[in-house]
């Protein structure tokens, strides 16, 4: 079993691999996640290179561009229900509202920090397959290793929209660890104890925090 700062550790590197794939530019509803999957590492690690003065000079860009290239293609509003899990029908609207705003924020800090750790990766991804009618899938990726290690598996969680038809992603599962399902256990005790919000208003803090640059 992996140790608690063994799982910080992993999450730290994959989140990275989670903003790469899911920046897709440009998606049509009926897009394939393959297909997005591939242009999304494409169009962000594109636009990281062509930028890399600016984000010397401010490495709170970085934000812009998760903020660009990612938070319009993953399910903000989906993941942070499941973060919420039985707490999400004592909250009102206006209470999930300014949570799911919060939890956004802190995915654009906490990605566009990840970012930059960026090294030229190399990322696989499984062929694609028929998808049927299913509005669920998970997409296996491989992460190639420079040092000549095993490659790094993770499985991504796509959901289809069943009112837009659009699929995005919500969930990253790495060593049978679920990232939403850690953010979840993590912030339980908040919730129990304090509500939601106190949890928005901690959320809020951390996705204030500005972006540095790795040393």
């Amino acid at each position: 079993m992996m140790k608690f700062f063994q799982v910080k550790k992993w999450f730290a590197i994959l989140t990275l691999v989670f903003t790469a794939l899911f920046a897709a530019g440009t998606a049509m509803a009926e897009t394939s996640p393959y297909i997005l999957m591939q242009q999304a590492s494409d169009k962000l690690f594109s636009d990281i290179q062509t930028n890399q003065n600016q984000i010397k000079k401010n490495p709170n860009y970085l934000r812009t561009i998760v903020r660009n290239d990612l938070l319009p293609y993953v399910q903000v509003n989906y993941a942070g229900s499941l973060v919420l899990g039985s707490h999400f029908k004592s909250t009102t609207p206006e209470q999930r509202e300014k949570f799911f705003k919060a939890f956004g924020d802190f995915i654009e800090q906490a990605y566009a920090q990840i970012l930059t750790a960026y090294s030229n990766q190399q990322i696989q991804i499984e062929p694609e397959k028929a998808l049927g009618d299913k509005n669920l899938v998970n997409i296996r990726v491989n992460i190639i290793q420079v040092n000549g290690a095993a490659p790094i598996k993770l499985d991504f969680k796509w959901r289809k929209n069943s009112k837009t038809g659009e699929w995005q992603a919500y969930d990253m599962v790495a060593e049978g660890v679920s990232m939403v399902v850690t953010k979840q256990q993590e912030w339980s005790g908040i919730l129990r104890q304090h509500g939601i919000d106190a949890l928005t208003a901690q959320v809020q803090k951390s996705a204030a925090q500005p972006v540095t640059l790795s040393k």
